[in-house]
């Protein structure tokens, strides 16, 4: 399909759209003049992962060709908790500590949106807090169907596998279209965006804002981003991979993006970066060796939309330091242990590699040691005590997980 709006032209051209409602009156919407629109983000942790990069873009996309961007962050409905695309109940996270992911998560946003300009934070806990359950029940709750939520496949799969859906989680369907009812009213905001998983809670909302307003508004969804082998993406052997670098460190992101497979060079590019669509082009067509150099670009990109320009140089700075000059850096990982411990044997190899956070347990290094996934100086390490007393005479030890994950173990005499 040929857009005439500028914003769907390049979101649909680098991969963005799975699924729209009238995409046509959309798109002649968008070319006529600004919008507002919105995605929500549930704040169930102090960071974001990249599991909300793809709806980061979208906003930042939004916001670079000029429509009013809405960042919901979801302090009412996190209290309740979304079962879509969840095999089983999510643990109730307290106000405080939802008020205090908030506060952590703003910084992430200010990277991907002008909070000055066109863009903005709004919290859904400011109008969900003081709806009165009675008047709500009777206003909204008759405008929508258990029916239609029983078709969602989410909540198919915990119903066909006999795990509890709470009526708490039941009524996150009714909030999330309240929201977009708040948002039409009060905001003039006419499209929600969200993930593939997302789609059903849009759709209510829509149907929503059409009974009790009787105007019309849009979704767009973007679709679940995968690994090659069609495995989700975000995780590593050290567990979510964090936007905040105080989570997870800038080389270690950077790394992540360095490291993927080939097959996702074109897309993540096209999705992750703002790198011109004819470059992108040239760059997916590097083969062997070559591809590497669009992966370095990548990382470099990704890093500095993300966490800044000073991380990505950062980050890029190190990865020079380890890869082509062949030195260590006092940037990458380390853990500080007294040679007692380790001369004593207190101190094994388990330890040192979760203490720089190499694997997920105790029991996954064990296994990746039977595997000779485990090295340390560059060698595999093999002995059956676990212990790292054949190295306790020297200053720093070198671990590494895999190829291009390891930590520097200083010994403190």
């Amino acid at each position: 399909m040929k857009f005439k709006s500028d914003f769907l032209r390049e979101i649909n051209s680098r991969g963005f759209i799975y699924q729209s409602s009238d995409i046509d009156s959309l798109d002649d919407l968008m070319s006529k003049k600004k919008i507002t629109a919105y995605i929500g983000f549930d704040i169930t942790s102090d960071s974001l992962h990249i599991g909300s990069l793809v709806q980061l873009m979208l906003l930042n996309w939004l916001d670079t060709y000029g429509h009013k961007t809405i960042a919901l962050v979801g302090g009412g409905t996190t209290l309740v908790g979304d079962p879509s695309g969840k095999d089983i109940s999510r643990k109730i996270i307290t106000l405080d500590k939802i008020s205090e992911n908030i506060e952590k998560i703003k910084k992430i946003f200010n990277e991907f949106i002008d909070l000055g300009k066109n863009g903005s934070i709004i919290n859904n806990y400011d109008w969900l807090a003081d709806l009165n359950y009675i008047s709500f029940l009777r206003d909204i709750g008759s405008k929508l169907t258990i029916n239609k939520m029983l078709t969602y496949e989410s909540v198919k799969n915990r119903l066909d596998r006999q795990q509890p859906l709470t009526f708490l989680e039941f009524n996150y369907m009714l909030l999330q279209s309240y929201d977009f009812y708040h948002l039409r009213k009060n905001y003039n905001c006419v499209l929600q965006m969200g993930g593939s998983d997302q789609w059903g809670n849009i759709v209510n909302g829509i149907d929503l804002v059409r009974k009790m307003l009787n105007e019309k508004v849009y979704a767009l969804t973007s679709p679940l981003i995968t690994n090659a082998d069609g495995s989700k993406m975000g995780k590593t052997a050290k567990g979510a991979i964090w936007l905040d670098e105080s989570k997870l460190s800038n080389f270690d992101f950077y790394q992540f993006w360095r490291n993927i497979e080939d097959e996702n060079v074109d897309k993540f590019l096209k999705l992750f970066t703002k790198i011109n669509l004819n470059e992108i082009n040239k760059l997916s067509k590097l083969k062997g060796q070559e591809i590497n150099e669009a992966k370095k670009l990548l990382a470099f990109e990704v890093t500095k939309i993300t966490r800044g320009l000073n991380s990505a140089n950062e980050a890029k700075d190190i990865a020079n330091n380890i890869f082509t000059k062949k030195t260590l850096d006092e940037r990458i990982p380390s853990f500080n242990v007294k040679f007692s411990e380790i001369d004593d044997s207190n101190f094994l190899i388990l330890d040192a590699v979760e203490k720089l956070n190499l694997s997920k347990s105790r029991g996954d290094t064990k296994r990746l040691i039977k595997s000779k996934g485990i090295k340390v100086n560059d060698e595999i390490y093999s002995l059956q005590d676990l212990s790292l007393k054949a190295y306790s005479k020297l200053s720093e030890i070198k671990i590494s997980v895999g190829k291009k994950n390891f930590g520097i173990l200083k010994i403190k005499k």
